[in-house]
């Protein structure tokens, strides 16, 4: 049984008119799938951190959380407590009204990329809506963070948040030029902008996957690695982290935020990290197929396959965190414009002609 025939039969028992059955199916099917999604964000984020922190700690030889659960498993728990009891202050400088918008304008890509990301193969009905425009709605979509943070700088009244929000707002347009080119080199070999589209047409084996494709000349893994550092660029991870450059801008555009506000702007960020990996796996890395053809992939297996590449890439992401220090602006900026773009160019360029020829 379906969801969608679970939402009928819900309707049907709720004695909905024969005429508004539909349109209520269609809503509580929404609402549902909204329920879905955000209690897989705060799962995520909730796993997210506490792996990021033991190996933040195994990098830097430390322990990480030890005391709270076994091994400090609901160090997490004991931090989403504490911020949810926490005072929420706002400055008397602060605009309210945007002051307290801010964090959810923040938050809403974060969960909104979720709505089109298929969590397996398409037989198995794990993703929300499998829309043909799919990776215009994600570049459409994950831009909106950076009205958010902006927002959040300029409404706190703080010179510090508004330097971070500037910094951020840079940094964010900057790397989201190089990164929709990268996005146009699987649509242009797939032909299509639907996500389930561009997994299908990539091989059964690992080395026919679009960022381990010999025949379109190795562009496809250039723009996969451009990809990847503009992902990190996006998310604010070292070593782009400057927004909230805690030696030169106390702690960036949410210096004045307390509580779970505060709180909030992390779940996005983290929630971002595990949406930017599940990207990058669908696009480059044969999305919910395995490996090798003899491994199975269809129903449930499609979405172990799908989790164990997303995990992968976000353990180099916080790998690359622990590991890497802080950039300068200048170096960011010039990095972004001066090597990525024209690389992105070359790989889009590249393909479409390849293309073109075949």
């Amino acid at each position: 049984m379906t969801l969608t025939e679970i939402c009928q039969a819900i309707v049907q028992w709720l004695g909905v008119p024969v005429e508004h059955r539909a349109a209520a199916t269609q809503i509580l099917l929404a609402l549902v799938d909204a329920f879905i999604i955000f209690n897989f964000v705060m799962l995520s984020v909730l796993v997210l951190i506490y792996v990021f922190r033991k190996l933040i700690g195994f990098i830097q030889a430390r322990l990480g959380p030890r005391y709270t659960g076994p091994r400090g498993i609901l160090q997490t728990v004991a931090d989403a407590i504490k911020l949810l009891t926490k005072e929420d202050i706002i400055p008397a400088a602060a605009d309210r009204v945007t002051f307290n918008l801010a964090p959810l304008i923040v938050f809403l890509p974060a969960f909104l990329v979720y709505l089109v990301i298929p969590f397996g193969d398409p037989q198995s009905g794990l993703q929300v809506r499998d829309l043909n425009i799919g990776i215009l709605y994600i570049a459409a979509v994950t831009s909106i963070t950076v009205i958010g943070i902006v927002t959040a700088g300029w409404a706190s009244g703080n010179k510090w948040a508004v330097l971070g929000a500037m910094r951020s707002g840079a940094q964010l347009l900057s790397y989201e030029v190089p990164m929709t080119l990268a996005f146009l080199v699987p649509v242009l070999m797939a032909g299509s902008l639907r996500l389930s589209d561009i997994v299908r047409v990539q091989g059964e084996w690992f080395w026919q996957w679009n960022a381990f494709r010999l025949d379109y000349l190795g562009l496809p893994f250039i723009a996969f690695i451009t990809y990847f550092i503009c992902a990190l660029a996006e998310t604010n991870q070292t070593p782009f982290d400057l927004p909230e450059a805690e030696s030169e801008l106390v702690a960036g555009y949410h210096v004045e935020y307390s509580g779970m506000k505060f709180a909030i702007f992390f779940l996005a960020e983290f929630g971002n990290t595990v949406a930017v990996s599940a990207i990058a796996t669908h696009l480059f890395l044969g999305g919910w197929k395995a490996p090798f053809p003899f491994l199975p992939d269809s129903g449930w297996w499609s979405l172990f396959w799908f989790f164990a590449k997303v995990s992968l890439l976000v353990f180099v992401i916080i790998w690359i965190r622990g590991t890497y220090p802080r950039v300068r602006i200048d170096q960011v900026m010039e990095l972004g414009w001066k090597f990525l773009l024209p690389v992105a160019l070359i790989c889009v360029t590249g393909v479409g002609l390849l293309v073109v020829v075949r």
